[in-house]
């Protein structure tokens, strides 16, 4: 799993997933919020996926 650098608007978290399970990145952002509203550790999740999931290397980068 990577970070994508084509569907990022913060850091490519979101595009990533969706380039990874073939969503589309404005419906992973959207349940991304969704899930906000429940009580969890979200933003937390996010936080740590930004500073340890790598960008995609530029070789694989289309």
């Amino acid at each position: 799993m990577y970070r994508s650098r084509d569907h990022k608007m913060i850091a490519g978290v979101c595009g990533g997933i969706a380039e990874r399970y073939g969503m589309s990145p404005n419906a992973v952002r959207l349940l991304f919020l969704l899930s906000c509203l429940l009580p969890g550790p979200q933003f937390v999740i996010y936080l740590i996926m930004w500073v340890f999931v790598p960008k995609v290397p530029a070789r694989l980068h289309y």
